[in-house]
């Protein structure tokens, strides 16, 4: 492996690059979680499908996503992050293509699972490009740009598939445009490859500010309390992401008694106020020492806001101001997560923690959205800010002992 240490103070510019590539990449990523929900009513019209046989199709890209994910962070590692982000690329391709020539739920399965398989590797990939490329003073708002540009490729999806959708009148054109889209940033990835090159990057010392064990390539990062603490920590976060995500606009509208379209843009001010949370907190990120204690602040004030819509008699407009603002606290905690895991990462793991823990968040999106489904169908609307809060409560728990165990272990290899 190219070991060539890069310069003690790299420049802004090649910095932006790697910043604005891999942001780039990790947006297709996240376009590509949407990549068939919004176009459920024409595969209900044309292949005469109902919505639980579409729901499955959710579960088979989370199911496949969440155990790739900690898989592709062991290739990540063993082979470099460049050549896995070009392949997940090409799995898009694949993906677009499959879906557009779908013709039943055979079709549409296979394209859940290649887009699947394209998302595995992103966090590991991403986030070990982005720690040997990026120097500490900017990994912050590195950070940052990674959380804002999954919200934006998830805003973009459903405008983009609709969009080609109706210009063309066949939805199948919008899946071809899919399959162009992932194809141009892969392109845009290899031209610019210099940028995103993993293999070259600075010596990084044994308990330098991460949990220092003797890392032999394989299993024994799992043995580390701090990784399974940040996996909990995600599943918790995206339990109360999901139901947000899902379920607040029909929740909100049986609340008050509104029409689903008087609700329906309840989650995108919540993403916007995420955003603009996660430009706030890639300044802090790189400032504090105490990330959990920012993470602690910032989402117990959402969850105080989601608290507040489920159980205080406020008029709509009022909630659906206390639900989007939520959400900037939760973006404000994003980039002091992602700190948090580099600081309980091993040298020479990187790629299989993140893998690993980001795994947490398939997985608190596969199980979590039955969950407070079964509750708004059995007319428990509040429940669902009951529970986003409630999770976003364990998430701040799971970050204070996440923070606990990273000191705890720093101390101790100083003390030897």
């Amino acid at each position: 492996m190219n070991t060539a240490t890069l310069p003690a103070t790299p420049s802004l510019g090649r910095e932006a690059r790697t910043i604005g590539l891999v942001g780039l990449a990790h947006g297709t990523s996240h376009f590509h979680h949407l990549l068939l929900p919004p176009l459920f009513p024409a595969f209900i019209a044309e292949f005469g499908l109902s919505y639980s046989q579409l729901g499955l199709l959710v579960t088979v890209f989370f199911v496949i996503s969440g155990v790739g994910q900690a898989l592709a962070g062991f290739v990540v590692d063993r082979i470099g992050a460049r050549p896995v982000l070009y392949a997940a690329m090409g799995m898009f391709v694949l993906a677009g293509l499959a879906a557009a020539n779908a013709d039943g739920m055979p079709g549409l399965v296979l394209a859940a699972a290649l887009a699947g398989f394209g998302n595995c590797p992103f966090h590991p990939a991403d986030f070990t490009i982005l720690n040997k490329r990026v120097s500490q003073a900017r990994l912050g708002h590195a950070f940052s740009v990674h959380g804002i540009s999954g919200n934006l490729g998830w805003a973009l999806a459903p405008v983009f598939l609709i969009g080609l959708s109706s210009a063309f009148g066949n939805w199948r054109y919008a899946y071809l445009g899919t399959a162009l889209l992932a194809a141009s940033v892969l392109l845009l990835l290899w031209w610019q490859r210099e940028a995103i090159d993993d293999r070259v990057h600075a010596v990084v010392k044994p308990g330098s500010g991460a949990e220092s064990v003797v890392d032999d390539g394989s299993l024994a990062f799992l043995k580390l309390p701090s990784v399974w603490l940040c996996f909990s920590f995600f599943f918790w976060t995206t339990a109360a992401l999901s139901a947000i995500q899902s379920f607040a606009s029909p929740a909100l509208a049986q609340m008050f008694g509104a029409p689903a379209t008087a609700t329906a843009f309840v989650v995108s001010a919540y993403m916007v106020c995420g955003a603009v949370g996660m430009v706030m907190g890639g300044f802090v990120a790189g400032r504090v020492k105490r990330l959990e204690v920012t993470i602690a602040g910032a989402m117990a004030a959402s969850g105080a806001l989601l608290l507040a819509v489920a159980v205080l008699p406020l008029p709509l407009m009022a909630a659906m101001a206390l639900v989007a603002l939520a959400g900037l606290g939760t973006g404000l905690a994003g980039p002091s997560r992602d700190m948090l895991i580099k600081r309980a990462s091993p040298p020479g793991a990187t790629g299989r923690v993140y893998g690993t823990v980001y795994s947490g968040l398939d997985v608190g999106f596969a199980l979590a959205a039955p969950v407070f489904g079964w509750l708004l169908d059995h007319a428990a609307p509040n429940a669902i800010f009951l529970g986003a809060a409630a999770t976003l409560g364990l998430g701040i728990v799971s970050a204070g002992l996440v923070g606990f165990s990273t000191r705890g272990r720093r101390a101790e290899v100083k003390v030897r």
